[in-house]
């Protein structure tokens, strides 16, 4: 299925997009989608509300703001440097453990909302990534048992300032956590959407020109093994976001490093996950 929700932001609804093409509104099937949705297997529901009555359902005008696909996650964990090519791209060796940091829940927001640069940002910066939604408690658990714990996969940007990340001391933190930075959607689509995970082209473009282009089958450490690597440190809870690494082809990667400013017009992709577009204003 492809979840998704839409309204203004804090007021959105739940919706599904059908086999037909279709959005419309599933509310009459739950309240939205959040750890608790996955945690009481709210699939189920959804689906039998879908085979039953989803061709009845209002359709959801075109023109309609779409939030992100969930509720906000408890938790946004990011694993840096998980593409070879990126990796070769910043020089740096390939990790032999994932790196992690955290983005702030309050940078999370739908996938074509504005994305404000900070008052005082200079190198606000791009970055394609594969999501990965928790569907159910995960601690320390194996790969397998990992895989089986996934709710879904949705497009994210992984906004940055990268002198807050990488001039101003401590963690990573500071230059992922502005406002607007974690666009997420426009779809939550679930396991059995997605032909081979191992196997999708990501990409982006500003103002029209494509500057990142790349494949997960670069990814260093793959999906089941990040979420076992992280559930033996940490909880993973239903609703949590793991968002997966990115391809090269960011500002700060190129020669010389280029980065956003007010105007300018982001736009990236998945496949199987649809797309997102981002206008940058200045805070």
């Amino acid at each position: 299925m492809k979840l998704f929700r839409y309204g203004p932001a804090g007021q959105e609804k739940p919706g599904v997009l059908l086999k037909n093409g279709k959005m419309v509104d599933a509310s009459p099937a739950c309240s939205t989608y959040n750890g608790d949705f996955f945690s009481q297997d709210g699939f189920h529901t959804l689906e039998q509300w879908v085979e039953q009555a989803g061709d009845q359902a209002p359709e959801i005008p075109p023109d309609v703001r779409i939030g992100a696909p969930i509720e906000r996650p408890g938790k946004i964990i990011c694993i840096g440097l998980n593409y070879a090519d990126h990796a070769r791209e910043s020089g740096m060796e390939p990790p032999a453990e994932p790196v992690l940091f955290f983005k702030a829940t309050t940078s999370y927001c739908g996938p074509n909302d504005d994305c404000v640069i900070p008052p005082g940002s200079e190198k606000t910066d791009w970055e394609v990534e594969l999501a990965v939604v928790v569907g159910k408690s995960l601690s320390r658990v194996s790969e397998a048992e990992a895989e089986a714990g996934i709710a879904g996969y949705m497009v994210m940007n992984d906004y940055s300032e990268r002198a807050w990340q990488l001039e101003r001391g401590g963690q990573w933190v500071k230059g992922k956590s502005a406002d607007t930075f974690a666009p997420c959607g426009p779809y939550l689509v679930t396991p059995d959407e997605i032909p081979d995970v191992n196997d999708l082209n990501l990409w982006l473009e500003v103002n029209g020109e494509r500057l990142q282009d790349g494949n997960t089958r670069e990814l260093i450490f793959n999906i089941p093994h990040i979420l076992s690597y992280l559930s033996q440190f940490m909880t993973l809870e239903p609703g949590d976001v793991i968002s997966t690494g990115t391809p090269p082809g960011v500002g700060l990667g190129l020669n010389p490093p280029r980065y956003l400013k007010e105007g300018d017009v982001v736009r990236l992709g998945i496949d199987h996950l649809g797309e997102q577009q981002q206008t940058l204003v200045q805070g």
